[in-house]
C-alpha cells in the first residue's frame, strides 16, 4: 500500500529548488498541504526573492496540489509556521533544509562567516522546530528533519564554520528525539550526497548531475510519515544508497591504579590498547556513556591496569573452575494461587473468556501457563547460588539476563514441589563482558519436569582470553524473511511490573524510581520475562488453541526494556510446529524481544490421523494422556474417585487391548494388559465408540442403551467416568 500524506500540513525550508524543492513536490504528491518556504537568497547568503518559492508552488499547484509560499527567514521561524497555521490550520512536519555557504580555511574565517552560517543552519532550525513544537505537542503528532551534512561528521577542509553548525544540529536533534518520544513527535537526522546550489560548489559538475534530489527525496518521505517509528536515526543518502550511522568506542583502558596519581606517560604507554577497536562497544545514550566511567569507581581498587570492559580476570573469572560445578539445589512448592497470580502478571485478563481456564481453579480445563516454568528455576539463579561457584568473582550490580529458553517435558501441574539442580554450562568472553550459561533442571521426585538455560550477561567482565562461543548454547534464530503469519498487539497496564515481581523477581529496578534512575532508566522497567510471557502467550492462542499440553519450547533474546503501559507487538512466522516470534514495543517500533521461537507439539488431531493411517489404537492416546495426569494429580483423583476401572477396547469386534485405571489405592496407577488386583467396574468398547465418548461426540448413557458402551460389576461409578474423561484425557 502507498504511503499517503493526505491530511498533513508540511513545512520544507530552502524548497526553492535543489532538495527542498524535491520534498515539496513529494509531498505534495502523496496529498499533502506543503508550505514552501524560500527566501530566494543566493547560495552565500545574498539577496531576496519570491521567484523561487513562487515557481515550485505552481508546479505543486498545477498537479491538483495544495501549497503555498513563504518568502520569510528561518530567523523568523513564529512567520513560518504561522503561515501554516492561518493556510492550513496545524502542522505536522517540519523539513529544516535551508542553508548556504561560506567556505573558508579556518585562518581566514571572519566573524560574519561563523556567525552568518549558524544564524542560517543551527538557529534557524531551532526557530522553526520551536515555534511548531508546542502544536505538536497538542496534536501528540510530529515529524521533524534535520538536515545535517557530511562535514559535520567527518569535517572537511575549508568549512569549519558550515561543519560546526551542521554536527550542532545533529546534537539538537538527538536531544528533540528523546524530549519528543512520549508526544509522538519524532527527529531524525541526513546527511544528503545530492546535486544542489551548495553542493555544485566543492563537486565536479558531471557528479552533480548524476546525484540527484529525487534519490534522496525517499527516504525524508518515510522518515516523516506516521508509519515510520524510526526516532534519533543519523542517515546518510545519495544516488539511491541509504546507511544508517551509529557510534563506535573501543573498550579502552583504565590507567589509574590505587593510590597513584595518573600520569601522561602512562596515558602514552597503553595508548595502542586505549585505542584499539577490537570488541568495540556502541554505546545508544547518555546513560549507556556514562556507566563505563561510573564503572571505574567500583574497579580502580584493583591492582595493575584495567581495560573498561575487560577487569574480569583481575576479579577472578576462571571458566576451567567454573565450568560443571553445581550450585546449591532449591525446591519450590506451589499451588493454584501461584499459577493464577502469574497468569495475571503475563497480562491475562477475566475479559477474555480463553484466559479462564488459566485464571479458574474451578474451570474443567483448569492449567498452568507453560512460561511458570520459568519461576521454580529462577530461584537457581537470584538466591546467591552464583556467589558459591569458584572463578566466577562478578560484581553482581552488572549482571543482566541476555538471553532464556525453556523447555517443558510434560504438562505443568496446577500444584506440587519441584527441585531445581543448576549447573555452570560454559562461561563465554565476549570483550565488553562475560556470558555465564546456566543449565537448571526441575524435577518432581525423580522425574524431570522441564529445563531453563538462563544467559547471563556480566557488563565490563569480559577479556580474561576465554572462548566467545559455546555449542551448549541454545542459539537464537531471525524470523523468516516475509510478512508475519500472525499479529498480536496486547496492552501492559502501568502496574505490570509490579503484579508481575510477586511471582519472585523482587529487582528493585522494576518497582523503585529512585533504584531504576541509578540504572539509567527514567522510570521502574518491566521484566524482561514478563514480556516472554506475552509473547509465549500469544503464540499459545494463535497457534495451539490455548491448549498447554502443545507447548514444548521458548527461546528469546531480550533487547531493550519495556516501560509499564506500553503495548507489546507479537510478529509471528509458522513454520511447521515452530513458530518464530519477535515483539515490538508498539508505540515506538523498538524490538525488545529478537531470535525467538516456540515449538509446538503436534496436534493430537494430528497424531490420531498418523495412528489411524498406521492401523494402531486411537484410544492409546488417550490412556497415554490419562498416565501423565495421574503421575500429577493422582493422590487428588483417587479423592474424588475411589474406584478401579478396567477397560476392554475393541477393534473389528476383537478384544484388542485392556487398561486398568486404578484410582482407589495410593496415590494411583495405569496399567496396560492383565490387571492382578480387584477391578470394580469394567466397561467394553470399540476404538471409535470410546473416542466418540471421550470427545463428546457419543453421549456415555446413550452408548450403553444403544450396546455400544458394555459394563458389567458396579454400574453406578460409570458416574465418575467424566472426571477421569472429560477433566483428564480430553484431546
Amino acid at each position: 500500500m502507498s504511503l499517503s500524506f493526505e491530511g498533513r500540513v508540511v513545512l520544507v525550508t530552502g524548497a526553492g529548488g535543489g532538495l527542498g524543492r524535491e520534498y515539496a513536490l513529494a509531498f505534495a504528491e502523496r496529498g499533502a498541504s506543503v508550505i514552501v518556504n524560500d527566501l530566494g537568497a543566493d547560495v552565500k547568503g545574498g539577496g531576496k526573492s519570491s521567484a523561487a518559492a513562487d515557481k515550485v508552488v505552481e508546479e505543486i499547484r498545477a498537479k491538483g496540489g495544495k501549497a503555498v509560499a513563504n518568502y520569510d527567514s528561518v530567523e523568523d521561524g513564529e512567520k513560518l509556521i504561522q503561515t501554516a497555521l492561518d493556510t492550513f490550520g496545524r502542522i505536522d512536519v517540519v523539513v529544516n533544509n535551508a542553508g548556504i555557504l561560506r567556505d573558508r580555511s579556518f585562518a581566514r574565517t571572519s566573524d560574519m562567516d561563523w556567525d552568518l552560517i549558524h544564524r542560517v543552519h543551527l538557529r534557524g532550525s531551532f526557530l522553526v522546530t520551536r515555534a511548531a513544537w508546542n502544536h505538536m505537542k497538542n496534536q501528540k503528532f510530529g515529524r521533524i528533519i534535520m538536515t545535517s551534512s557530511a562535514a559535520g561528521i567527518y569535517g572537511n577542509f575549508g568549512q569549519a564554520n558550515y561543519s560546526a553548525a551542521k554536527l550542532g544540529m545533529l546534537g539538537l536533534a538527538n536531544t528533540l528525539a528523546i524530549e519528543g518520544l512520549k508526544y509522538n513527535i519524532h527527529c531524525n537526522t541526513i546527511a544528503p550526497v545530492a546535486g544542489s546550489r551548495l553542493t555544485e560548489t566543492v563537486m565536479p559538475p558531471d557528479l552533480v548531475a548524476s546525484l540527484k534530489p529525487e534519490y534522496v527525496a525517499p527516504l525524508v518521505l518515510w522518515l516523516c510519515h506516521d508509519q515510520c517509528q524510526e526516532n534519533g536515526g543519523l542517515f546518510e543518502v545519495g544516488a539511491g544508497w541509504i546507511g544508517k550511522l551509529r557510534w563506535e568506542r573501543s573498550q579502552g583502558l583504565i590507567v589509574r591504579k590505587k593510590n597513584q596519581p595518573m600520569n601522561p606517560e602512562a596515558v602514552r604507554d597503553k595508548w595502542d590498547k586505549i585505542c584499539d577497536f577490537t570488541d568495540a562497544t556502541k554505546p545508544f545514550s547518555v546513560e549507556e556513556s556514562l556507566q563505563s566511567v561510573v564503572n571505574v569507581l567500583s574497579r580502580v581498587d584493583s591492582e595493575g591496569e584495567i581495560g573498561m570492559n575487560s577487569t574480569a580476570s583481575a576479579s577472578g573469572i576462571s571458566p576451567t573452575e567454573a565450568v560443571g560445578k553445581k550450585l546449591p539445589p532449591t525446591t519450590f512448592s506451589f499451588n493454584h494461587s501461584q499459577c493464577i497470580l502469574y497468569a495475571l502478571g503475563v497480562g491475562m485478563s477475566t475479559k477474555d473468556p480463553d484466559h479462564l481456564r488459566f485464571l479458574y481453579e474451578g474451570h474443567q480445563d483448569f492449567s498452568c501457563l507453560p512460561t511458570f516454568g520459568v519461576i521454580p528455576s529462577q530461584d537457581a539463579m537470584m538466591g546467591g547460588g552464583l556467589s558459591t561457584i569458584p572463578g566466577l568473582n562478578i560484581d553482581f550490580t552488572q549482571v543482566l539476563h541476555g538471553e532464556h529458553y525453556l523447555e517443558l517435558y510434560k504438562p505443568l501441574p496446577t500444584s506440587g514441589k519441584l527441585t531445581s539442580q543448576a549447573t555452570v554450562a560454559d562461561v563465554l568472553d565476549k570483550g565488553s563482558g562475560a556470558v555465564i550459561l546456566l543449565d537448571v533442571n526441575a524435577y518432581s521426585g525423580d522425574e524431570l519436569v522441564c529445563y531453563n538455560q538462563f544467559s547471563v550477561f556480566v557488563v565490563g567482565a569480559g577479556g580474561f582470553g576465554g572462548k566467545r562461543s559455546s555449542e551448549k548454547a541454545k542459539a537464537p534464530l531471525p524470523p523468516p524473511q516475509r510478512t508475519p503469519d500472525a499479529v498480536v498487539i496486547d496492552s501492559t497496564t502501568r502496574d505490570q511490573a509490579a503484579l508481575y515481581r510477586l511471582s519472585g523477581d523482587w529487582n528493585p529496578l522494576h518497582i523503585d524510581p529512585s533504584f531504576a534512575a541509578l540504572a539509567g532508566f527514567k522510570a521502574p522497567i518491566l521484566h524482561g520475562l514478563c514480556s516472554f510471557g506475552f509473547a509465549a502467550r500469544h503464540v499459545l492462542k494463535q497457534f495451539a488453541d490455548n491448549d498447554p499440553s502443545r507447548f514444548k519450547a521458548i527461546k528469546v533474546r531480550f533487547v531493550k526494556p519495556v516501560m509499564p503501559g506500553q503495548s507489546l507487538q507479537t510478529e509471528m512466522w509458522k513454520e511447521g510446529n515452530r513458530i518464530y516470534i519477535q515483539c515490538k514495543v508498539k508505540e515506538t517500533e523498538a524490538v525488545v524481544l529478537s531470535g525467538a521461537y516456540v515449538d509446538l507439539y503436534e496436534s493430537s488431531d494430528a497424531s490420531l490421523e498418523k495412528i489411524s493411517q498406521g492401523g494402531g489404537l486411537q484410544s492409546e492416546l488417550v490412556f497415554a494422556e490419562i498416565g501423565r495426569r495421574i503421575k500429577d494429580l493422582g493422590s487428588e483423583l483417587v479423592k474424588k474417585v475411589n474406584a478401579v476401572f478396567g477397560w476392554e477396547i475393541t477393534k473389528d469386534g476383537k478384544n484388542t487391548a485392556q487398561w486398568t485405571i486404578d484410582l482407589k489405592n495410593g496415590s494411583g496407577s495405569l496399567h496396560e494388559g492383565p490387571y492382578n488386583g480387584k477391578v470394580d467396574v469394567t466397561f467394553t468398547v470399540s476404538d471409535e465408540d470410546f473416542m466418540e465418548v471421550v470427545q463428546g461426540k457419543l453421549n456415555p448413557q446413550k452408548a450403553f442403551f444403544s450396546g455400544k458402551l458394555k459394563v458389567r460389576g458396579n454400574i453406578m461409578l460409570s458416574q465418575k467416568l467424566e472426571v477421569i474423561l472429560k477433566d483428564y484425557a480430553k484431546l
